[in-house]
């Protein structure tokens, strides 16, 4: 059987040697309840107190801000209704203001609140290069605006954005809420960023991002499965939606995975320490394969924009106004594009992983980008540690055959 190529790292990464091996260090000496009090318990607690402690250093941030979670989901969820919970008595009628690219994470809680009543909320479009401005978010901010939503980069087109320049903006606006909190802190609103698709690639501490909450997962980093860091500046108001022995400082109840946390200390360790040169390798990749599918393949458009964008990203529309009207070549839509080049050997994807079980209606991160003639045909592309130039020509290859 010929080898199989591998091209969807944006959806998961596999598990790293050395991060394997870390896990399976610390699960020999520091397996049991860390919240226990014997000496078992206590070298449990030690590891899960120094994977903390490395996380911190490498998200320029305090140990005490840094919560392990079981992932990217759960984090996400953690905040939309943990802030909400805690900010509806203060605020009479809670507003969000959210990029219409954001995950399904970010997005179906939302949807679920607003379908209740329980919030308002203001969904940002991106520009047609799919970068959310500063300005757009300046206009939505309201008095009863508790959170503000924006991926670092996108998890469909690998688009970058402006975090740095959203948060400067949202601290100049910020205002107390009308009932002030007990504590006398948390001007509102707070800023959340994903930052589980850039972590790898990008400086992602929370002194650079400026964010108030911070989310990364250990499946996209080659970290361990069932994973994540949520990271919550010190002063932001926020309740637990998990409730139970009141691990993690009351915010996540459950007794913490000490084996994998060492293991997200490993990869994100490790990512930063491959950060600059793993990137311009792939951006070299990245660059060459875009430009090849644009001069090979008839109608072949690029999702988003090229300078500001994830070096490991590629989405490819297959399809134009004009090839929609005149056979230029035959219109195949993205899921059996997927499927077809899969019986060849290629792993590739239409779109987020988590979107892909609810695809009837296409893409509406591309929809999102202005270009609803892609929505349907679009292909994501993403390259990682073994990706190789041949593997692109190979997989440009087997496009084509089936184009044509």
């Amino acid at each position: 059987m010929k080898k199989r190529i591998f091209l969807d790292y944006a959806s998961i990464t596999p598990l790293e040697k050395q991060v394997k091996a870390e896990i399976e260090r610390v699960e020999k000496v520091a397996w049991a309840n860390p919240s226990s009090l014997h000496s078992y318990g206590d070298k449990a607690k030690t590891a899960l107190e120094e994977a903390r402690v490395k996380i911190a250093k490498l998200l320029h941030c305090r140990s005490s801000e840094i919560y392990f979670t079981s992932g990217g989901t759960e984090s996400l969820n953690t905040v939309i209704f943990g802030v909400f919970h805690k900010m509806k008595k203060q605020v009479p009628l809670p507003h969000i203001i959210v990029s219409s690219i954001e995950h399904p994470a970010v997005l179906e809680p939302i949807k679920f609140m607003l379908k209740r009543g329980k919030i308002e909320a203001s969904f940002i479009s991106p520009n047609e290069k799919g970068i959310i401005s500063p300005d757009s978010v300046a206009r939505e901010l309201k008095q009863n605006t508790i959170l503000v939503i924006v991926q670092h980069a996108n998890n469909e087109i690998g688009v970058i954005q402006p975090i740095a320049k959203i948060a400067s903006m949202i601290k100049q606006n910020r205002k107390a809420p009308p009932q002030p909190l007990p504590k006398g802190e948390g001007l509102l609103p707070y800023f959340l960023v994903d930052a589980s698709q850039s972590a790898l690639y990008e400086n992602v501490s929370l002194e650079r991002l400026r964010a108030d909450m911070l989310v990364i997962d250990g499946i996209k980093i080659y970290g361990p499965r069932g994973a994540g860091v949520l990271v919550v500046r010190h002063g932001t108001e926020i309740e637990p939606i998990i409730f139970g022995g009141g691990q993690e400082n009351g915010l996540r109840s459950g007794t913490e995975n000490v084996p994998a946390a060492a293991g997200l200390a490993k990869a994100l360790e490790l990512a930063r320490r491959r950060c600059e040169k793993e990137s311009k390798r792939l951006k070299q990749l990245r660059d060459y394969a875009i430009g090849k599918i644009l001069k090979e393949i008839p109608n072949a458009s690029l999702n988003g924009s090229l300078e500001n964008r994830l070096p490991n990203n590629i989405n490819i529309c297959l399809a134009s106004p004009k090839s929609l009207t005149k056979a230029g070549f035959p219109i195949i839509d993205s899921e059996f594009l997927v499927i077809k080049l899969d019986t060849l050997g290629f792993a590739v994807s239409a779109a987020s992983a988590c979107s892909s079980l609810n695809l009837e209606n296409g893409s509406y991160v591309i929809e999102s980008l202005g270009r609803s003639e892609c929505k349907n045909y679009s292909l994501r592309i993403t390259l990682g540690l073994e990706t190789k130039k041949q593997d692109l020509d190979k997989l440009i290859i087997a496009l084509k055959k089936i184009l044509n």
